[in-house]
């Protein structure tokens, strides 16, 4: 692999997707693609198919490297020089599932008001930083306030919370990447935006997290507050994993 020095990789001016594999499945391909596109346009890092990025790519990069594609996940990287593929490791485990996530408050705030926050950009340090202080810790995820003191977002993931059935989950405006199982809650209906302050986490019945690689993960701790049920997390995951548009991706899905 020839990577070049660029704006990427001097200053971060990069995008980045990763995307589940499940059993021969890019989950949720399109959406990805859509999202990085939107990315490439702010960055100015041009258009994915003129810039090498089709699904002949991607099919030629995964069949070389003959990779165990059972259970995983591809980083797809763009920056102004590069283009590059990379499978992964899917490390959340069915145990994780059942025990749920112990989660704090960083101290860092997320700036609301930064373009940068609203794409998934190499410009990731904050996430990474703060990830590895909350498992120093022993916990598995932390959750940034704006600096209005909102909830905003996980380091790696988007927060829910529900109430009485009805499942909210932070305003884009109050900062924060929209992530891919968020904007498909969204879009079912099976969740709503909101403003939404610590002080009022002790009203909720339950808490979970969504990314692409762990789905929908319950939490079961929030700082001092702790969330006993996880029926809804568990109901909305079996729901998407049932969808026609979840299982129909797969590797030979026309990229751009």
């Amino acid at each position: 692999m020839e990577i070049q020095l660029d704006t990427g990789f001097q200053f971060g001016l990069g995008a980045f997707e990763t995307i589940a594999i499940e059993e021969q499945k890019l989950i949720f391909l399109e959406r990805h693609l859509r999202r990085l596109k939107r990315a490439a346009d702010f960055l100015g890092l041009g258009d994915l198919r003129e810039r090498g990025l089709t699904g002949k790519t991607v099919e030629a990069f995964l069949q070389e490297e003959n990779a165990d594609l059972r259970h995983g996940g591809l980083k797809i990287m763009l920056s102004e020089k590069n283009v590059l593929f990379q499978i992964r490791e899917n490390h959340y485990t069915p145990e994780m599932y059942e025990q749920g996530f112990t989660m704090a408050f960083s101290k860092v705030r997320r700036n609301e008001t930064s373009p940068l926050v609203y794409h998934k950009t190499m410009n990731y340090g904050d996430c990474i930083l703060e990830k590895r202080a909350a498992a120093a810790r022993g916990m598995q995820e932390c959750i940034f306030l704006n600096t209005k003191g909102e909830i905003a977002e996980g380091a790696v993931s988007n927060v829910f919370f529900v109430k009485k059935g009805e499942v909210l989950t932070p305003k884009l405006s109050c900062g924060l990447l929209p992530g891919i199982i968020r904007e498909y809650l969204l879009e079912q209906g099976e969740a709503k935006e909101a403003v939404i302050t610590p002080d009022e986490l002790e009203y909720f019945e339950e808490c979970f997290v969504t990314n692409s690689l762990m789905g929908i993960m319950p939490v079961r701790k929030l700082g001092g507050i702790k969330f006993t049920k996880k029926e809804k997390s568990d109901i909305l995951r079996e729901k998407m994993m049932a969808d026609e548009e979840y299982r129909r991706s797969s590797l030979s899905y026309r990229l751009c």
